[in-house]
């Protein structure tokens, strides 16, 4: 038997934090060794931080990342431990995203990353170079303060592996793992039994399955130890790493790390027979005909056992279940410990939320819960950092801390209904159950005053008094009388945010937390700079369909009963004066419902659909039930009010991304704010093609001569996709 320990790691790094990052890696390294590991694996570009972005192009980054690294392997980190640390490396002028392997104070080997993620959040081209040689490696000069110190001048740079005397191991980053011809294939039948993935993959509703199944199929047919390290936590920008570092042995998981957490360091330890792999190998008739015809990969040859024989001290790890959280689980832990990250970070003494008493700020307010709910439990668990943290964020005094979540979010959150003379009764006392569950500090405050002023101020200026539409105004009268509310709204929590802190005497400020979902930012149904206009949004690209029933399971599992009633209650802006005849649904100021929201948004920009394919896709989803004509008018109408208010795009606030339908434009969704919002080349097409299926309708009823033909809506085109109260069925 060859019996290995292998440890991997969930980081929370911080972008540019070159003491924060140390700090963690040497914990994880230490924690390793401590546990009898002779491998530690730690995340992509864990010495910079995976989220420098135009940082990467400075070339004080390379060099702070050298001098972090030479610190590591002048101490004792790398004695008897081989370690792979992630940072940027420049070689001949250009910029690589590289492992650098280390044991025993020296560098062995630096593997360049061959295939860079470059789509949807990642920009990596952008700041690296893909490298291409795959027939040798490379020899690299190390800097010239590194080589002093090491008494080492060159090393093995570019695509291959490392030969201990027992077993060999590569390196496979990232992205490498999900191409159509992945390093792992090739390297495999070279021998290769242990591949260390490095990563920095963020949180996506619903996406681990797919990341654990790359795992999984990478060793099932060809056998091996499959080692995965990734990033957790905010690193200072829109993305949450969703950790889950794990180890796979020949297509079964025996160690998985959380997917959320709020500690800096979590490791993550499996023990191995790699006579298993061997075995297994052996076995497979056309794994053995193919590594006898293998294309050579170049090795670094190290004189160095990492096994031991067989010893019953040391018991192996047997094949586990894999943890998965559900939708509304995921909603209520990535968010929290975003916001967590983002609240410690900053430098503010807590958050404030516009709470309005409907379902998108209600989910905030839980969310904000659940953090509280999260750093309670972690204390209680006896992690130091975060004590230490809360400690200084709630202003705790004379050795008090957190033992309690509603009496934390009493000293961290404020929420604040603004209501008006439009406000309902029903939407008041919602906010302030709401308030009570969570801890909330509340306050309940009128914006008629300040509306009313406004208002007058106009009529000075132009002799003119605006009208809601239910009072017999226009549809610009009405809109303007909205908006005053709107962005009175964020001038105030902006205002209170600044000054509440103050008027408890307590030090710093608040973060003002917004509140719009990503299909109000996908149709443009919100006011540019109204109270969504904050700090933060935790839910800024979360489903209003995935929303209602995070807010369901919440009022159970959370604690928060009230959030039951609030997703019953219909949507409403309570923007307009509430009438016998009259009261304002979102859904009928749309023009369309939350549902149609969430196909459209996932044919767009998931299916990648203009107008015309998904008018196509759509009158196999929905011809059931609608015409072609009437499937092209919700097209058209969908992307006229999705191109007017793209501009709306440009100022939203930085949201956690949690959504593959995004349609935020600084780095995920990048199109255009000036559109013809006509589309006239692409709705005459719809015209055409719909005159054209009409037109088949009317041939093939007069051919069938009045017999009972049932016809599809799509006129011939192919078999009509059965309805479903899912929108997500079949997209």
């Amino acid at each position: 038997m060859r019996l290995l320990k292998v440890a991997t790691c969930n980081l929370n790094q911080w972008a540019m934090d070159f003491d924060c990052n140390l700090s963690n890696i040497k914990q994880s390294v230490a924690e390793a060794k401590a546990a009898g590991a002779m491998i530690r694996l730690g995340p992509e570009l864990e010495i910079t931080g995976y989220g420098c972005e135009d940082h990467f192009l400075e070339l004080d980054t390379v060099a702070h990342a050298w001098e972090c690294l030479k610190e590591l392997l002048l101490g004792n980190w790398t004695d008897g431990i081989l370690c792979s640390f992630g940072m940027p490396v420049i070689k001949d002028s250009e910029r690589y995203n590289c492992q650098v392997l280390c044991l025993n104070r020296k560098i062995i080997m630096i593997r360049p990353k061959m295939w860079l993620a470059n789509d949807g959040n990642y920009r990596e081209l952008r700041w690296f170079t893909a490298w291409k040689s795959k027939d040798h490696l490379e020899d690299f000069h190390l800097p010239n303060e590194v080589s002093d110190a090491l008494s080492q001048t060159t090393v093995p740079f570019g695509y291959g592996y490392v030969q201990f005397l027992d077993t060999a191991v590569a390196a496979e980053v990232c992205e490498e793992l999900f191409t159509p011809q992945p390093p792992h294939a090739e390297l495999a039948l070279n021998g290769v039994e242990v591949f260390m993935n490095a990563s920095g993959s963020h949180h996506q509703l619903r996406k681990l399955d797919l990341r654990n199944r790359a795992f999984i199929s990478a060793t099932h047919t060809r056998g091996g130890v499959y080692m995965y390290s990734n990033h957790q936590g905010c690193d200072g920008g829109r993305l949450y790493y969703d950790g889950c570092s794990c180890v796979v042995v020949n297509g079964e998981m025996v160690a998985q790390g959380s997917q959320f957490s709020l500690k800096d360091v979590e490791m993550v330890f499996a023990q191995i027979d790699l006579d298993a792999v061997a075995s297994l190998r052996s076995s497979i008739s056309s794994f053995q005909e193919q590594a006898s015809c293998k294309a050579k990969v170049s090795k670094v040859f190290v004189p160095y056992k990492l096994c031991q024989p067989f010893n019953l001290l040391m018991s192996l790890s047997s094949p586990l279940k894999i943890r998965y959280h559900s939708p509304e689980e995921e909603i209520a832990l990535g968010p929290a410990c975003w916001l967590w990250d983002y609240l410690r970070r900053s430098g503010a003494s807590g958050f404030l939320l516009p709470l309005s008493g409907g379902a998108d700020s209600s989910s905030v307010a839980a969310i904000v819960g659940s953090m509280c709910q999260l750093v309670v439990k972690e204390i209680a668990n006896g992690d130091k950092q975060i004590k230490a943290d809360a400690i200084r964020i709630g202003h705790y005094t004379d050795g008090q801390f957190p033992t309690d979540s509603k009496e934390f979010a009493k000293r961290i959150f404020y929420t604040v209904f603004m209501g008006s003379e439009n406000s309902s009764e029903a939407t008041t006392t919602r906010a302030k159950v709401l308030a009570d569950e969570v801890g909330s500090w509340h306050l309940n405050v009128s914006i008629d005053g300040v509306v009313s002023s406004l208002i007058s101020l106009f009529q000075t200026l132009t002799g003119k008094r605006p009208r809601y539409k239910v009072d017999g105004g226009s549809n610009i009268e009405n809109l303007g009388l909205q908006n005053i509310q709107a962005r009175v709204r964020m001038v105030l929590a902006f205002m209170l945010a600044s000054l509440l802190p103050w008027v408890h005497n307590k030090p710093g400020f608040y973060l003002v937390l917004g509140s719009s979902n990503v299909d109000e930012g996908l149709r443009g149904y919100l006011t540019k700079y109204d109270c969504s206009s904050a700090d933060i949004n935790p839910i800024g690209s979360i489903s209003k369909m995935d929303l209602r029933t995070f807010l369901k399971w919440a009022a159970v599992h959370l604690g928060y009963s009230s959030l039951a009633e609030i997703e019953a209650a219909p949507p409403t802006a309570e923007l307009e004066p509430i009438r016998a005849n009259y009261s304002q649904l979102d859904e009928v100021d749309m023009g369309m419902t939350y549902e149609e929201l969430s196909v459209y948004g996932r044919l767009r920009k998931i299916f990648r659909c203009g107008p015309l394919s998904m008018f196509k896709n759509l009158c196999y989803k929905w011809g059931t039930k609608l015409t072609p004509a009437e499937v092209a008018d919700k097209v058209k109408y969908f992307f006229k009010y999705y191109s007017i208010n793209r501009h709306k795009m440009t100022v939203m606030t930085p949201s956690y991304h949690a959504e593959s339908y995004s349609p935020e434009d600084n780095r995920f969704d990048l199109r255009q704010f000036l559109y013809n919002v006509r589309w006239p080349y692409q709705f005459r097409k719809i015209d055409e093609l719909v005159n054209e299926l009409d037109g088949d309708k009317v041939a093939l009823t007069k051919l069938t001569d009045g017999e009972n033909v049932n016809v599809t809506a799509d006129g011939g085109m192919g078999v009509v996709a059965a309805g479903s109260g899912d929108p997500r069925a079949g997209f």
